[in-house]
């Protein structure tokens, strides 16, 4: 029997999101603006209910490039907030253009988004020996010092328990607990990725 962490239950989208992306360690700019918005959007509702609404996102909000969301006007944004396929919450469909050009402002000063991002575990995956979920914290440190960077940057829905579901799904900490199937294939993973000497 294949063991897996406790939060994803058996809905099956639930454990494909588990198998197959979290804890994944995540480089790439468009994949981690993609999972901005959706922590984003997550903000007071469950995993679940964004995922279900991640197909709309992608067709609505131009498979999520940060180029064009930078440029809707008002118009667009009060049309999109008549959509169902998305969360119809203004200030995260108006966010979304907000963190838009505040991604790009990092992309244009550091180089990359994920060049400054992951700055902030020094370049590699956090490896973590959690034995139950209760274990996982909602916070830590770097995610506090993370979301206390991005609001001074512009970014909106950024708090720190958001911003650790952020690490938490693009790998830059694997929290997957020991006895999941998981952790370590996400921990061998981790040492492809590309570090700091």
């Amino acid at each position: 029997m294949t063991v897996r962490c406790s939060w994803c239950g058996t809905d099956p989208l639930y454990v494909e999101y588990h198998d197959r992306e979290w804890g994944v360690p995540t480089l790439d700019d468009a994949s981690l603006f993609e999972m901005l918005v959706l922590e984003g959007a997550q903000a007071g509702l469950s995993w679940l209910t964004i995922l279900r609404k991640r197909e709309g996102y992608r067709e609505l909000f131009d498979d999520f490039d940060p180029n064009r969301i930078a440029r809707y006007p008002d118009r667009k944004l009060d049309k999109l907030l008549l959509n169902p396929k998305i969360i119809r919450n203004r200030l995260k469909v108006y966010g979304t253009r907000q963190n838009a050009r505040a991604f790009l402002a990092v992309q244009d000063e550091v180089g990359s988004f994920s060049e400054y991002i992951w700055g902030f575990v020094d370049h590699r995956p956090t490896q973590n020996k959690w034995r139950n979920m209760k274990e996982v914290p909602a916070t830590t440190p770097t995610s506090d010092s993370l979301s206390k960077d991005l609001k001074k940057r512009g970014f909106t829905f950024v708090g720190s328990t958001i911003m650790y579901a952020h690490m938490q799904s693009t790998g830059m900490v694997n929290d997957h607990t020991i006895d999941c199937f998981r952790h370590r294939e996400c921990r061998r993973m981790a040492s492809t990725v590309p570090g700091r000497s």
